[in-house]
């Protein structure tokens, strides 16, 4: 059986939240940890592969020297990083989760109470994996992540779609031990004419699984 090695291989891998300011204090944000943006980091530095992390806001601690970590806040921040690296990238992988808005206009001191309603206008981030997909070269192979609660299968079809991905990884709030906050997840790889359903696993094992058929995707 061949190795399944990415030496030579640069893998841009996206992990965690953003945190979006609304003033010094507080921010909109998410539920994301980041784990399994940073498993897929780990099982491509084993294999080889030299690991550009963008990483928002988390807990986690990339090991391995092959991964050199950007640590970035906002959606905006992130995307400026990612922006400057994917030229480089043979594997694009877009694990993070990303604030979809950002306020408008950011308190530059912290809001007091006052009344009970507060209104804040937002406004729409860029969609990242969209923006990198437009300019994505043939010789490149992208991978998107979508977590869903409803209409799974056609949230994720229609983002494969728009974002020019060759796959993306479905995880679904519905499934008990998958999504944010666990050590465990649940997926669905989602392509073009495939569909690969795995069981619940760890999370080190899922980045196994997802790395396992980008290994042959890439390779075959």
């Amino acid at each position: 059986m061949t190795k399944r090695t990415f030496k030579g291989k640069t893998i841009l891998v996206t992990a965690g939240p953003t945190h979006e300011p609304i003033d010094p204090v507080r921010f909109i944000g998410n539920h994301s940890t980041g784990k399994m943006g940073y498993a897929l980091a780990e099982s491509f530095a084993i294999r080889g592969a030299r690991v550009q992390l963008v990483s928002g806001p988390v807990n986690l601690e990339a090991k391995h020297p092959q991964i050199h970590v950007t640590a970035v806040t906002t959606a905006e921040q992130m995307y400026e990083a990612v922006k400057s690296m994917a030229a480089t990238a043979d594997i694009l992988v877009f694990a993070a989760a990303v604030a979809d808005y950002r306020p408008k206009v950011v308190a530059d001191k912290k809001i007091k109470k006052s009344g009970n309603e507060l209104t804040i206008d937002l406004v729409k981030n860029v969609d990242i994996a969209a923006a990198l997909g437009k300019a994505k070269k043939e010789t490149q192979f992208s991978v998107g992540f979508a977590l869903e609660t409803n209409n799974e299968s056609e949230n994720a079809r229609e983002k494969l779609q728009k974002k020019n991905l060759d796959m993306i990884v479905l995880n679904s709030l519905n499934d008990p031990g998958a999504g944010f906050k666990h050590d465990t997840n649940k997926i669905t790889i989602i392509e073009k004419d495939t569909v690969t359903a795995f069981d619940l696993k760890h999370k080190s094992e899922v980045a196994e699984d997802i790395v396992n058929l980008i290994w042959e995707r890439v390779n075959a």
